[in-house]
This record gives C-alpha cells, structure tokens and sequence, in this order.
C-alpha cells in the first residue's frame, strides 16, 4: 500500500503539470513527479540529489535503475 498518493493533473501546479507531460511522453514516466506535487518546494533539492546519484559513481545508471526497479518490485511499490 503506497504512503503518499500520487496527483492527478488537475491538482499539479502548471510548470510540474508540463514536466509531467513531457516525461510521460518521452516514456519515462511522471509518477515521481506527481508525488513531488504534494511538496512542489522540494523539486529543485530532491534532483539536485537523485541526478548526480544516480549519473555517477562507478556503477552504470542503467544497472542503478535496474536494482530501483527490483526492489520497488519486492516492495509491490508502484514505480
């Protein structure tokens, strides 16, 4: 059972409502965005993290996203 819902596109403030569409359509997905809503202050901070988390280190971001995916699979987390 998901802790935080995620935001339809009416309840996203317009500029997230845009990132979402385009992130849909690029095939990459908006759930995380749509979470973010709840916190659309946070955004910036939260990527300023995952994107050099995630772009670096010695380990190859597809192998990263890989694991990501597996373990929101043993969760039953909805990714």
């Amino acid at each position: 059972m998901s802790r935080l819902s995620i935001l339809p596109n009416e309840k996203l403030p317009e500029e997230l409502r845009k990132q979402a569409k385009a992130a849909d359509e690029a095939g990459a997905g908006s759930t995380v965005l749509r979470v973010l809503g709840h916190r659309p202050d946070m955004i910036q901070s939260y990527f300023n993290f995952y994107f050099p988390l995630h772009n670096g280190g010695i380990v190859d971001p597809a192998l990263k996203e890989m694991v990501r995916l597996r373990i929101a699979e043993l969760n039953q987390c909805l990714t």
